[in-house]
């Protein structure tokens, strides 16, 4: 009698159990269904509402096109190969240098514009406004390139700017010349139109971006500080629009970049006893190192979506998602584990899914019959928003578990800081308009860099640092970015000059209108 009591007084609790997880699940999904419905990704700034201030057209003639199309190809032409942090083409760098002056005659014989050369090789441009009450703002982009060859498979040589179905190839079309020739050209074409800026600017090229910008980005940077310049934003490359590439997106996305991963490069080595390849002694040096390095590899680290801006990234996607993704989508807070799963199965969705980790390098031996006494791998880790350079530190040492294998941190630092993108953040919000001024199908959204910038180097100048460039990038494009078949359209080029030309002008605006009056941040 008393078990039966006992086996009823279970029953009902269980189903109490089951009846409030099920109340529960209810309210989550009526919590998630809501947010769906009423996500407002239009709240924000009137774009109608903005002070005018585009008094000169973004067009260009039939013969300003020929022109701009064949300076950019004289760029694209000129190899400013970057191969480490200590070797560079310092020849064509040079040359670089005395093209410019060809290309820009407006822009090097203004009186407005004061260009000096800064580590030998990069460029500072100022150009002052006419009220000097507007803090001024920095434009970005890097010569060098990363080395090509056209062994490696290209369709037209590397450095050719051969035009092919309507596209120009050459390393450098899209990482970063479109920018540095994009951003010139139109400063080129606002001086020869009488345009005088009333918020002032810096345009900074450097040289060596692509080895980590020591020389040219830290030495721009050093100059300014030591004028006491404080900018109101800095736009480098980074992000692009995406059209096609953003699997179950309907229609392309351009994606401002308001951070970048940080970056650690590690050093692993073991040191063991020689010997004779005939008596192994056990476990050699190239043996433990591999164990250490294949555990690195299947333990990866932890996932954190959801955690950094790909959050907002999602969020203001999502009414361009059909369901369910959209409900997915709208509601990272509930479904981020699931989502991460899904994304962690291709490289590039892995990327934003949590800090990734590479070998790169693996060193050991010097003779066939000889059992090596050293072996060292490199490790590079692009680090999550919501990591740590110390905690993926830590988490290496843990997942590597053998004291025998020394740990060396090469180089490294922690993730960039988030810059604003509220409906008052000047500088997200100028991008934003220039984009839909450019592009007015497109989406625009928050999101992070994978990759690392020149920006970087800025953060002591200012706190908002943004990073696209209206680059498209189509199924298969990514690929090309240091890779073969480097290319951009000569349409795209050409709406790179018109961008820059919209957003010099758009920026002269002296504040930006009052908010909406929602809280949601865009």
């Amino acid at each position: 009698m008393a078990g039966h009591r006992v086996r009823s007084a279970l029953c009902k609790l269980l189903k109490a159990a089951g009846l409030g997880a099920a109340l529960l699940l209810l309210a989550l999904l009526a919590v998630a269904l809501l947010r769906t419905l009423t996500l407002d990704v239009h709240a924000g700034l009137q774009l109608a509402r903005w002070e005018k201030t585009d008094s000169i057209p973004a067009q260009v003639s039939a013969e300003e096109r020929a022109q701009l199309l064949h300076n950019f190809r004289e760029a694209i032409r000129i190899p400013t190969v970057s191969f480490s942090p200590t070797e560079c083409n310092t020849t064509a760098l040079q040359q670089f240098t005395h093209f410019l002056p060809r290309a820009f005659p407006t822009v090097f014989s203004s009186p407005l514009v004061k260009h000096e050369v800064v580590a030998n090789y990069s460029h500072l441009f100022t150009v002052p406004g006419s009220d000097p009450e507007l803090q001024p703002y920095m434009l970005l982009s890097h010569i060098d390139v990363v080395p090509a060859a056209e062994g490696d498979g290209w369709d037209a040589p590397p450095f050719s700017a051969d035009e092919i179905d309507g596209f120009i190839y050459g390393r450098g079309t899209i990482d970063n010349k479109q920018g540095v020739m994009g951003i010139l050209q139109a400063l080129e074409y606002l001086l020869q139109r009488g345009y005088r800026p009333r918020r002032g600017f810096y345009i900074g090229l450097g040289h060596d971006e692509e080895v980590h910008g020591l020389q040219g980005a830290q030495n721009i940077v050093a100059l300014l500080q030591s004028r006491g310049a404080r900018l109101a934003f800095v736009l480098d490359e980074g992000m692009a629009v995406l059209d096609g590439v953003i699997g179950g997106l309907q229609g392309p996305a351009a994606i401002i970049a308001i951070s970048e991963k940080g970056h650690a490069s590690v050093k692993l080595s073991v040191t063991t006893a020689p010997g004779h390849s005939s008596m192994p002694l056990g476990q050699s040096s190239i043996g433990i190192l591999s164990a250490a390095v294949t555990r690195l590899e299947q333990n990866l680290m932890p996932r954190m979506l959801g955690l950094g801006p790909e959050r907002g990234t999602f969020e203001h996607l999502a009414h361009k998602f059909v369901f369910p993704l959209k409900f997915i989508m709208s509601n990272l807070w509930l479904f981020s584990p699931l989502l991460a799963r899904v994304m962690e199965l291709k490289p590039d969705g892995n990327a934003f899914v949590r800090t990734t980790t590479a070998v790169t390098m693996f060193h050991s031996g010097v003779k066939l019959n000889i059992i090596p006494p050293y072996a060292e791998a490199f490790v590079n880790l692009r680090i999550h928003s919501a990591h740590s350079l110390q905690g993926v530190l830590e988490d290496i040492h843990s997942t590597v578990g053998d004291e025998r294998v020394k740990m060396e941190l090469v180089h490294g630092f922690d993730p960039l800081p988030i810059s604003s993108y509220s409906e008052t953040a000047f500088g997200y919000q100028v991008i934003k308009k220039t984009i839909l001024d450019t592009f007015p199908q497109v989406t625009v959204a928050p999101g992070v860099c994978v990759g690392n910038t020149d920006s970087r180097h800025y953060v002591s100048l200012t706190d908002q640092i943004y990073r696209f460039l209206p680059t498209w990038f189509r199924p298969g494009d990514p690929r090309r970015f240091h890779g073969v078949n480097e290319r951009i359209s000569v349409k795209n080029f050409e709406e790179h000059v018109l961008f820059f030309l919209r957003f010099i002008q758009n920026c002269d605006v002296r504040k930006l209108p009052e908010p909406h009056g929602t809280g949601h941040e865009l």
